[in-house]
């Protein structure tokens, strides 16, 4: 097979790291691949020529969205049209179904095969949007085992390859050397928090988390990993001097190594459940996308991790149940041994088996990836030329 170009598109920091971690299990099968697309530094650092940049996406909610609107469509025609200089042979959209669905529906009125990896969660609300995926996508690479049949009864080519944190160990590095490396204190009780990886979510809820911490006390060192779809500048600033806060390169070490965590709804959510961290899940969007968006949820669970486990494993707190007060009772329920905190371990644990156990493969990159190849053998011979119509963008 000569060289194979393929666009994708992944705007969010969990998204992000799925990318690249596909890139690389499709290098390994072969080596003339050229990525372009949507991705930030790792999927940069994976190989992809980033025609936009994952961090200019990253909205946040159905009015935040609107008032981004026209800076989006830029980007979007931005990355349409480099796919048309570059015509790639296939597409890979992760996660993000507001801008990544319409990515799908320009590559399929091109004839470019589509690939979504991370499908949307549309089994969580307005699931009468699957038609998009239907119409849209030839094929649906899904990371939740419901999610296969979810689809597939509704008309979509769907595969389940495994979720792409469940192989996550334990970062190997002792407490005391983490503390060494970045000057923290090892006699302090440590807590996690983590507020989003989009600017708007961050502005949403970092605020009463910092106030909860000034609430703890002092007896605490406070770990706030930095989203890699984030501006390490711009997050300090946001945090202040409020609360004293370490911003930290890598969340997973944060979390193993944290007694407790203070978590924003997301992906985050399942990293703190892999590393056994117990925590308290938060979330706020501003009130109109919350009236808009909560009579459309059809799941009992904000948190992922309660979903996976069919119970409430860690307490959320979402809207005006996100307080200081209500934070810092929960916290203080999961800091201390007891029955809370055994509970909430023991419910963890459920999670990370449920999500390793479900995987009896290779990792979820290397079934992707695979995947992708069949898809792109089988549609070697007849990829299509470039169409006279290619540059109109709707």
């Amino acid at each position: 097979m000569s060289c194979v170009r393929i666009l994708i598109s992944a705007g969010e920091a969990s998204g992000e790291m799925y990318g690249a971690h596909l890139m690389e299990a499709l290098s390994r099968r072969q080596a003339s691949f050229q990525f372009f697309g949507v991705g930030g530094d790792r999927m940069r650092a994976a190989g992809c020529d980033t025609v936009v940049d994952a961090k200019d996406l990253a909205v946040v909610g159905i009015t935040e969205i609107l008032s981004h609107l026209p800076k989006i469509h830029r980007l979007f025609r931005r990355l349409i049209a480099a796919a048309d200089a570059r015509w790639p042979d296939l597409a890979v959209v992760i996660d993000s179904p507001a801008f990544n669905w319409r990515v799908a529906r320009e590559m399929h009125k091109r004839g470019i095969p589509v690939v979504y990896y991370v499908c949307p969660q549309f089994w969580a609300w307005r699931q009468g949007r699957v038609r998009l995926l239907r119409k849209y996508v030839d094929k649906a690479l899904v990371i939740f085992p419901f999610e296969e049949k979810f689809y597939r009864d509704r008309g979509v080519d769907a595969t389940f390859v495994g979720h792409p944190l469940a192989g996550l160990a334990k970062p190997q590095v002792p407490r005391s050397d983490y503390a060494v490396q970045h000057g923290l204190d090892v006699s302090k009780t440590w807590i996690t928090l983590m507020p989003g990886s989009r600017m708007k979510e961050v502005r949403m809820n970092l605020p009463v988390i910092l106030e909860s911490a000034v609430r703890l006390g002092p007896g605490y060192e406070f770990l706030l990993p930095v989203a890699p779809t984030l501006d390490r500048a711009w997050l300090e600033d946001l945090a202040g001097k409020t609360v004293p806060v370490r911003l930290m390169p890598e969340a997973l070490p944060a979390l193993a190594h944290s007694r407790a965590g203070i978590i924003a709804s997301g992906t985050a959510t399942v990293e703190a459940a892999l590393m056994g961290t117990p925590f308290v899940m938060v979330y706020r969007v501003s009130p109109l996308t919350y009236l808009l968006g909560r009579s459309r949820v059809k799941v009992p669970h904000f948190a992922m991790v309660n979903l996976i486990a069919g119970k409430e494993v860690v307490p959320e707190l979402v809207q005006q149940d996100f307080t200081p007060e209500k934070v810092v009772a929960e916290v203080v329920k999961i800091l201390s041994d007891g029955p809370a905190r055994e509970s909430m371990i023991a419910g963890l644990g459920g999670v990370r088996a449920a999500l390793r156990g479900a995987l009896n493969g290779p990792p979820a990159a290397e079934q992707a990836a695979e995947a992708i190849m069949t898809i792109l053998a089988r549609t070697e011979k007849k990829r299509p030329g470039k169409p006279i119509s290619a540059g109109a963008v709707d």
